[in-house]
């Protein structure tokens, strides 16, 4: 009696009228229906190489697709010459395996069978993984296409690692996973660390699948990706089966966030509670005493930046003496940020700030692991659900500084230092060079990084010899320097202008109001990662004038940070042209936030380009990884 195959053959025909009822093709797919016509395409002899079945989707020709249903079961009568021949195979694997390998075609990393689809079909039945196969790769047209960019990507990683077993679904992804294992993009990997990774990615993805993993819509691979982004790729392999369902288990909202197109709910201002009566006769559901950790890379007299939020942090203490208590660890990098993390919340902190944006796998992994504990990263576009991510809209006063300096700029000519190629950094320059355009259709901006390798800014800067100068947002008080915001030299000495200010401490504090008022729970239910991103009407971003500046153009920024503050301005509204063209082009657009925060263009009057990661110091690769803006010029969008 044929049993295996009539078992074999109920499920064919489920397939095949469930396909029939949602309008699918219900038999195998064909490659030769699915090649582009009238294109010879190139051949690539891969030799014999194990096959993933789960990517065995079809035939090489029509004639042996009308024998099995979609997913590779057979639909032909069980009293056929073909039920007995897949009976014959299905009785010798059962005794002593299907060696033999088959004959296939590989397109888009999908492989369809020219030889051996009764062998493949008897092996889908049993679940094995992968089945020996001599393979001819048919190498696509590379066109802009996403899917071309991204088959792409998976060979330069085929031909460094040879794995073919998983897929990525987004750009960028498989240069990603590359960098998480710990090698170089053109390294290839030792025999032993194929091995390792495929145990690995195994073992995760049997785990993954049995938590759920399958009713996702992304791949196991972006799974997997987002998996070794947090925990070390190495300790994974000294996991047990139980240690490893642990961790998948508490990161499944991780895995969930990526199924959305937009990942990133920005939030724009502080949400405003209107209180019922109720609520105001009754005490607020917030913690009574709040322990606010912060976690900084420097120290407050070393770094522009750390000052700047302890300044928050002092804020904080004088605004709620009786409500908050803090504390900060100084000097943290990304190889003790862990054990920083864990002392926070040994010292019963119920809130962390982990301030620069490379922290942010660290944070995520902490809150994986404390979920009482509300940990918030700055930075901008982190898509993580275990966290919540702040940043304060600088492009605002930016636009302001930009216009300040067309009004000054005597020559055309304005020079703009800036850091890192980051979310949000290519926004302000931008919004720089746009307010100066408004004031001076004749000006320039001339950009250069101060992060480059082998780059004196100051020889620059002689070179173009501008008007004026925007340089660092702030120094440390210890600083006797006045190079920072914008200002021009005279007489050899820099005199300043106007500088832009975040305010973290009025961030901290409308930020902590929300905690204690209970408005902070209203985001716990949302599938996105929530980031806020205030500016200037929430009181976050300022610009400080000086009494170098004439009266008019005070008055102007004035008016300026006025219309901007109520909505009634946007500095990226309009007709906008980049350097390569036109970006928008009706004078009512209006960029998106989303747009604007992921720019990866610059603007038509700015002379300069955004660098590649190669071209950078060392010290700028965590953040870049991070945070890295995809550009024209190569670096990998986050």
């Amino acid at each position: 009696m044929l049993e295996d195959y009539a078992k074999a053959y109920k499920a064919g025909k489920k397939e095949y009228q469930n396909r029939l009822l949602r309008g699918e093709r219900p038999t195998l797919e064909v490659l030769d229906d699915i090649l582009p016509d009238n294109e010879s395409p190139q051949l690539e002899q891969l030799g014999l190489v194990q096959i993933p079945l789960s990517q065995i989707v079809g035939t090489r020709y029509e004639g042996r697709s009308a024998a099995f249903a979609a997913n590779f079961m057979p639909i032909l009568s069980e009293g056929s010459e073909f039920a007995q021949k897949w009976e014959n195979l299905s009785r010798a694997h059962a005794n002593e395996g299907i060696r033999d390998p088959i004959k296939a075609w590989e397109y888009m990393n999908k492989f369809y069978v020219e030889e051996g689809n009764k062998r493949v079909s008897v092996m889908k039945y049993y679940g094995a993984v992968s089945i020996p196969g001599t393979v001819t790769r048919v190498l696509p047209k590379r066109t802009d296409e996403r899917e071309s960019r991204i088959y792409y990507e998976f060979l330069d990683f085929y031909k460094a690692s040879g794995a073919n077993y998983l897929w990525m679904s987004r750009e960028g992804s498989f240069t990603k996973l590359i960098e998480a294992v710990g090698k170089k993009p053109d390294e290839v990997w030792t025999d032993d660390e194929r091995l390792t990774f495929s145990s690995v990615f195994s073992r995760f993805s049997s785990v993954y699948e049995a938590c759920g993993g399958n009713k996702l819509s992304i791949t196991p691979g972006d799974a997997f990706l987002a998996f070794i982004t947090l925990f070390d790729y190495d300790s994974l392999y000294e996991k047990t089966t139980n240690e490893l369902k642990t961790l998948v288990t508490k990161s499944f909202e991780e895995f969930e966030l990526l199924q959305e197109d937009h990942e990133v709910e920005l939030k724009m201002a502080p949400v405003k509670e209107k209180k019922s009566l109720l609520n105001i006769l009754l005490p607020s559901s917030g913690p009574s005493k709040l322990k606010i950790a912060f976690i900084y890379e420097k120290t407050p007299k070393s770094s522009a930046w750390t000052y700047s939020h302890e300044l928050g942090r002092l804020h904080l203490e004088q605004t709620f003496p009786d409500e908050v208590s803090t504390v900060s660890y100084e000097n943290v990098t990304a190889q003790n940020i862990d054990e920083y993390l864990e002392l926070a919340v040994a010292d019963k902190c119920n809130i962390i700030f982990t301030t620069t944006p490379s922290f942010a796998p660290a944070s995520v992994k902490a809150a994986i692991a404390h979920p009482n504990v509300r940990i918030l990263n700055c930075s901008l576009n982190t898509s993580h659900r275990y966290i919540r991510t702040y940043y304060a809209r600088s492009y605002e006063a930016k636009f302001l500084m930009g216009a300040i300096t067309g009004a000054m700029a005597e020559n055309d000519r304005l020079f703009y230092i800036a850091d890192y190629p980051l979310f949000g950094t290519i926004a302000n320059i931008n919004a720089f060079a746009l307010g100066a355009k408004m004031i001076n259709p004749r000006v320039k901006v001339y950009l250069d990084w101060s992060t480059k390798k082998d780059v004196d800014i100051n020889d620059r800067i002689r070179s173009v010899n501008p008007s004026c100068i925007s340089g660092k947002d702030m120094v440390v008080p210890e600083e006797e320097s006045r190079y920072f915001g914008i200002y021009y030299m005279s007489g050899g000495r820099p005199r300043n202008l106007a500088m832009p200010l975040c305010h973290w401490g009025k961030f901290y504090e409308q930020l902590i109001r929300t905690i204690m008022d209970g408005t902070w729970k209203h985001d716990d239910n949302t599938t996105k990662a929530i980031n806020y991103w205030w500016g200037m009407s929430s009181g976050v971003v300022d610009v400080v004038t000086s009494a170098n500046l004439p009266v008019g153009t005070r008055r102007l920024v004035e008016l300026l940070k006025q219309t901007i503050s109520v909505g009634e301005f946007n500095p990226f509204a309009g007709i906008l042209y980049s350097q390569n063209g036109i970006i928008k082009d009706h004078p009512d657009n209006v960029l998106s936030p989303e747009e604007i925060m992921s720019m990866d263009w610059l603007a038509e009057n700015v002379i300069g380009s955004i660098p590649k990661p190669e071209e950078l110091v060392d010290q700028a690769q965590p953040a870049l990884s991070q945070q890295g803006v995809l550009s024209a010029s190569g670096i990998v969008k986050s």
